[in-house]
């Protein structure tokens, strides 16, 4: 049967997959991508970085397989959203790609808000105004680097930069089109007005692709720098969250996927669009279905901090046994009840972005006493963070959003501890996945789609088999209940001290 490859332009790495279709997987490679920071709030990488893994990653994937370059069909490709690439007029990249997760363009949000009328906005794109809108961080490019932003002739977004890289044609995927603000859900068409809200011209951004649609074939320079066959076909692609939730196995309404990545995310496979400001809308890959979707800027990475930073240096017991930090910290918390004895944790580390697009807001312990330790700190951790999903579910709930099948993925889900956590809190089945792959499964699955090769969007299930269902204790749901109140009331309180100016500028 014919092959195909998907990749996935992470945050953290590169990720690359060759599927012999149906169903079997024949290898996996990959290669870190570094993140940088230079200020507080700001998330950035370098896109050329990218493109030097997929050089890597592809020829990899071949030798590990031995396919042939004659057996491939189709390149399906999938990013973080929204990350913002521009380059100039000669396509020389003007300046580090700003990542999904940055959060520097506060001023421009509010800016937006002033200017445009939210709720018309909001019916109109199907996505509030945020940090996720490109048009206010292209307004912060224009407000500090004016000299780049006079010189920004394409914005697009990292899979689609891979894409013009193996195609040499520049698209804008359908869904950084939409979480971008630049679509009308009227007509799904990129809008003159909307885009002018950027102040960049028209001409900057490019058309918008089908995902499953096929947006070119490999160049022959790119097929010398991947040794991928030149005229293969190159799909439009994916965002990275979508095509995971395809992996998963979310093909029908009320399917509920829980994410536990580095951030958090929740997607819903639904019917009909309900725009609200207070969640994220893309497009399901599958054609006639939409996925609304929260996204927790912290979740896995701030029990990578807690677990390297705080709870490292005591961390020996751990090692004598041979298990991981995180595995030790789990151990401990399982022996701790619901509730903590009264340790609150706010997961905020990196501000919040879904449901409360808060980026003032912060990570916070509470309820701290001299008989609480470690253990108490890590599960209020994972308590916070199961609590931050239900958040999400209350609003899903008021909007009408069908939820009646749970399954969890990413490297979180691999908890045990956590995910008996995470049944408590929602009271609800949560079904874990086996061999799931993420998102460079789903970006291989639509190419399978976009060059017809005989599979269906459900044949996927064939890859991703089902582990274990954890089921709720109905004895922990009242603790459960009163937590999750404790919580939401513990941000509100806190809300008006992280809106405070900081006077520690003056100090300095």
């Amino acid at each position: 049967m014919a092959c195909v490859i998907g990749l996935d332009i992470g945050t953290t790495s590169t990720i690359g997959i060759l599927l012999r279709l149906p169903d079997k997987v024949l290898a996996v490679a990959t290669r870190p991508v570094t993140l940088t920071s230079r200020h507080a709030g700001w998330a950035e990488e370098d896109p050329e970085e990218w493109w030097r893994n997929v050089c890597d990653v592809v020829p990899e994937l071949m030798a590990t397989s031995g396919v042939a370059p004659s057996e491939l069909v189709g390149v399906g490709v999938t990013g973080m959203l929204p990350a913002i690439v521009l380059l100039d007029s000669d396509d020389r990249i003007l300046r580090p790609s700003i990542q999904q997760s940055d959060a520097r363009c506060v001023a421009e949000v509010e800016e937006l808000k002033a200017e445009v009328d939210e709720s018309a906005f909001l019916r109109r794109t199907g996505n509030g105004v945020n940090q996720q809108i490109v048009a206010s961080r292209l307004r912060w490019v224009e407000r500090h680097e004016p000299a780049v932003f006079r010189r920004i002739a394409t914005v697009f977004g990292s899979y689609d930069y891979v894409n013009w890289r193996l195609t040499g044609r520049k698209a804008i995927e359908q869904n950084w089109a939409l979480e971008a603000g630049f679509v009308d859900l009227a007509d799904h068409a990129l809008a003159d007005d909307l885009i002018g809200l950027a102040h960049v011209p028209r001409t900057a951004v490019p058309p918008k692709s089908i995902s499953h649609k096929i947006l070119g074939q490999v160049s022959a320079g790119a097929a010398a720098a991947t040794g991928l066959p030149a005229g293969l076909p190159v799909v439009g692609g994916a965002a990275d969250h979508i095509a995971s939730a395809l992996a998963a196995g979310l093909l029908a309404p009320g399917d509920v996927l829980l994410k536990f990545g580095g951030s958090g995310d929740i997607i819903v496979a639904a019917p009909t669009p309900v725009p609200d400001p207070r969640l994220y809308l893309d497009y399901h890959l599958v054609p006639g279905l939409f996925a609304p979707n929260g996204c927790m800027a912290s979740a896995g990475s701030t029990l990578n901090w807690f677990a390297h930073s705080i709870a490292g240096g005591f961390a020996e017991p751990a090692r004598g046994q041979g298990l991981s930090v995180h595995a030790w910290l789990d151990r401990l918390a399982a022996e701790i009840p619901p509730g903590c004895d009264g340790v609150r944790a706010l997961p905020y580390f990196l501000g919040e972005k879904t449901p409360i697009h808060d980026p003032r807001a912060r990570g916070t312990f509470t309820g701290l006493s001299l008989n609480h330790g470690i253990p108490h700190m890590w599960r209020a951790l994972l308590e916070g963070i199961a609590y931050a999903f239900r958040h999400h579910l209350d609003v899903m709930a008021e909007l009408g959003y069908p939820a009646t099948r749970f399954l969890a993925s990413d490297g979180g889900s691999r908890s045990r501890v956590w995910m008996q956590i995470v049944s408590d809190v929602l009271q609800r089945p949560v079904q874990l996945l086996v061999n799931h792959h993420g998102s460079c499964l789903g970006a291989a699955w639509v190419a399978a789609i976009g060059t017809g090769q005989g599979v269906s969007w459900g044949d996927i299930a064939k890859v991703v088999g089902q582990g274990e269902r954890i089921r709720p204790d109905p004895t922990r749901a009242a603790a459960c209940d009163a937590g999750y109140a404790a919580f939401r009331d513990l941000y509100a309180s806190l809300k008006p001290h992280f809106h405070r100016p900081d006077p520690l500028p003056l100090l300095r």
